[in-house]
């Protein structure tokens, strides 16, 4: 079974997770997902055998909105899920805004700003859309979350930083099939 087969089966199995990705989808934002560890931590404590764990520090929803670049909009949208989920852990960010923090040029899409994340494994990113379907977002695919192998993304410039967050997360602690590839 391929790695996109795979990983959609696995999603729908969870149902907080499509819950989740049914909350963001009425939000109707552009080019928006759901990504980042929510989505690899699940992964990866599927691969290790264990239940679902709740570690991951936050939903991240991104979307691409080039028109409307206002932090207060996104501060808005995660009230509301907040507010909608009990949860408070959502965090939303337009990635048309989020080159200026990073200091790259602008980026063109929620998809090419993944690419910029720091890891290959965290930049992996799922939507429901009006058909009930799963779609991917993952720039670099889905092999190293099921190889669990964790490698700096090429697009990531800074290895200093790459090398003292994958020791700050602690993953091996929590995932000790994990492979971590310093830059």
């Amino acid at each position: 079974m391929q790695c996109e087969e795979r990983f959609v089966r696995a999603l729908w199995q969870d149902e907080q997770i499509i819950q989740d990705l049914r909350r963001v989808r009425e939000l109707r934002l552009p080019d928006c997902y759901i990504g980042a560890g929510y989505i690899r931590n699940y992964i990866w404590d599927d691969l290790h055998g264990y239940a679902r764990r709740e570690l991951h520090s936050d939903i991240d929803v991104v979307y691409f909105d080039a028109v409307h670049l206002q932090e207060e909009r996104d501060i808005e949208l995660e009230q509301g899920l907040r507010a909608a989920s009990g949860s408070s852990k959502w965090s939303v960010k337009n990635q048309a805004r989020m080159h200026l923090r990073n200091g790259d040029a602008p980026y063109q899409s929620t998809e090419d700003a993944l690419r910029f994340w720091p890891e290959r494994v965290t930049a992996v990113a799922v939507q429901l859309d009006t058909d009930d379907q799963i779609s991917i977002c993952a720039p670099y695919g889905l092999e190293d979350l099921y190889a669990l192998v964790v490698r700096k993304s090429p697009a990531f410039k800074d290895a200093a930083y790459y090398n003292e967050r994958v020791r700050n997360k602690n993953w091996q602690e929590h995932w000790p099939k994990l492979t971590i590839v310093r830059a």
